[in-house]
């Protein structure tokens, strides 16, 4: 027995541990409470850096970012020959093993095993393993800790390899050891994908004597596994056509069997394995879609793997060809798609072309008698909650607010004839609605001051007095209005919460933070403009210079403004403020946190085609 290990080393650099946390900035959009105002302008100087270096690190990427070449990739190519196909019942007779790698033979593995059950007369005619040879040989535990060393980390090959793997793994558990989580190649999928019709079958036999391999397998263990090493080294031959340079490459091949538009995989071959956004385009230059990844590379192959979605078929019957973006941040990424969709409005893209605009709930201050409309625009007419996602969420608010306010439903004036009667919420007393005659301007003055009040600088009343009202419907056992009443709660405390972020970053004017070891932003208004890593300013897509009209603006302007508020939110703990114009926290109380159905609080998701 021949046994070869190899193995490699890395130690990542030491991180600055010193940190300025930046929640009490941002924790208003988490829900914590406030209790300091930063303002004014405060700066930290930093040393100048020339985005050439960034640009180095674009041309010269980490191997990390290349992905693990197939050459460098260690394979433990195996085989198993067994008393029968029963993969529950049935014992290893013999394991052979070759250790491969940049097509050299790194060392063999081959051992009996003695199965502790008879082997069938028909399976010795097959294999010519007889009782006598496996009688004096080690069980499959015993020889088992020597075959892991031997596999080590490598990549596991086989030719319909899931049969081999399933004795393998079920003696692995057996011995209370953890599932091998080695990577698994099977040159049967391979094969199928590759040069199915080059050859009748595709049996391992028939594969090494039509394609003319070196070893020729003969059911013993050892020489099956050098006939698959042979055919791994042609198949990965084969590969090649289709760009598959790297082991995530080759892993994702087998999924792409038989897709009508594989041909169009060598459109990827220029998609590298970063961070950044991706553009299918069609013969005419037009965007057909856009989309992020971590990976680019991998993330656009996916689109081959046997993904049967009617829309991504049209989408790559469609694809002429790629283009992509590289974004040094999960920050850059969003916003650059967002911007992109923006201006192209890809047909394949359902979110941010056909979303309606953000709407508002407003209080018709300009009124005698002010009620609650839902508007489409903001303006200097009186007081506005929002920008809201949905119509159907801004309902939920108004009907929030109604059930715990007496602010008028109706849009009846005061009463003027005899003959008026007074709406049906008038009557049942939830509203002080001037058709009932009974309601002196003055009074109603005062009900609506306390709400814009409430609403503005004290949420926690109306949302206590709304939790109130779901318990008292809980313990009536009322649970279907329990429910409701707590879904509409959890509307408005969102909107009051979207309400405090956008307000904030407006408010800040111009704020740049740093996340130390990786990078920061400059964000004015709640648009991103500029960002930078340690080797320099990063390129950023600018936003959108295509004719909008002011719906498509509030639009843009909010899903930035989410996508810049999510992403302070997430890295609140770590990041550092460098430079501020302006206030970018508030003194308001901690918004209640209602536990919704998700119908009730998400808005759109960004969907794939």
């Amino acid at each position: 027995m021949n046994n070869s290990r190899t193995g490699t080393g890395q130690t990542a650099p030491g991180a600055n541990t010193t940190q300025t946390s930046a929640r009490t900035l941002f924790d208003e959009a988490t829900g914590s409470d406030a209790t300091t105002a930063v303002t004014g302008r405060m700066r930290t100087s930093t040393d100048s850096i020339t985005s050439s270096r960034w640009t180095e690190q674009i041309n010269q990427r980490s191997f990390d970012d290349l992905g693990v070449a197939l050459h460098e990739v260690t394979f433990c190519v195996f085989d198993v020959e067994t008393t029968g196909g029963n993969r529950k019942l049935d014992e290893v007779t013999e394991i052979g093993a070759v250790k491969l790698r940049g097509g050299e033979c790194l060392g063999t593995f081959q051992t009996m095993v003695n199965p502790g059950i008879a082997i069938p007369a028909e399976i010795t005619i097959l294999t010519g393993i007889t009782q006598a040879m496996v009688v004096r040989a080690p069980k499959f535990d015993q020889v088992l800790p020597s075959f892991l060393e031997f596999i080590g980390d490598a990549v596991l090959v086989g030719h319909n390899v899931s049969f081999d793997m399933a004795f393998l793994q079920r003696c692995v558990e057996s011995t209370d050891r953890p599932r091998l989580p080695n990577k698994v190649v099977d040159t049967l999928a391979l094969a199928r994908r590759l040069i199915i019709d080059e050859v009748p079958n595709l049996r391992l036999g028939t594969l090494a004597d039509r394609l003319g391999l070196d070893h020729q397998p003969n059911h013993r263990a050892l020489d099956d596994a050098l006939a698959t090493g042979d055919l791994l080294h042609m198949l990965l031959e084969r590969a090649a056509c289709f760009g598959v340079m790297g082991l995530d490459d080759l892993l994702a091949l087998p999924k792409i069997d038989a897709h009508p538009q594989a041909s169009k995989l060598k459109l990827t071959d220029g998609l590298p394995r970063t961070r950044g956004v991706y553009m299918f385009h069609d013969r005419d230059g037009r965007v057909l879609y856009v989309g992020k990844a971590t990976n680019l590379r991998s993330r656009v192959r996916s689109y081959f793997s046997g993904d049967r979605r009617r829309k991504v078929a049209q989408l790559l019957r469609e694809t002429d060809h790629l283009s992509h973006l590289e974004c040094p941040g999960p920050l850059e990424a969003d916003v650059t798609e967002l911007r992109l969709i923006r201006q192209h409005r890809p047909r394949f893209n359902r979110v941010g072309t056909s979303r309606a605009a953000p709407v508002f709930v407003k209080v018709t201050l300009t009124e005698r008698f002010p009620r609650l409309s839902i508007v489409t625009k903001r303006q200097d007419d009186g007081y506005y909650l929002g920008p809201i996602t949905s119509r159907r969420q801004a309902k939920a608010v108004v009907e929030a607010i109604h059930s715990v306010t007496q602010l008028r439903r109706c849009t009846s004036g005061p009463v003027t004839r005899a003959d008026c009667g007074p709406c049906a919420t008038a009557q049942l007393g939830a509203s002080a609605c001037p058709c009932t005659g009974f309601t002196p301007a003055t009074v109603y003055e005062q009900i609506v001051s306390t709400v814009v009040l409430e609403l503005k600088a004290h949420p926690d009343r109306i949302l206590s007095r709304l939790r109130n009202r779901m318990d008292a419907l809980a313990v009536e056992e009322r649970f279907e209005e329990a429910a409701d009443t707590r879904d509409r709660a959890a509307a408005l405390a969102a909107a009051l919460g979207r309400q405090r972020v956008v307000e904030r970053l407006e408010l800040a004017d111009r704020f740049e933070v740093e996340l130390p070891g990786v990078g920061g932003a400059e964000i004015s208004r709640g648009r991103l403009v500029r960002s930078w890593t340690e080797y320099g300013t990063a390129p950023l897509f600018g936003p959108s210079t295509s004719p909008v009209d002011s719906g498509d603006q509030a639009r843009a302007a909010d899903d930035e403004l989410r996508c810049i508020a999510s992403w302070l939110d997430a890295n609140a703990s770590e990041l550092r403020l460098q430079d501020l114009d302006g206030v970018l926290s508030s003194k308001l109380p901690r918004l209640a946190d209602f536990d919704a159905r998700p119908s009730a609080l998400s808005g759109p998701r960004r969907g794939r085609p």
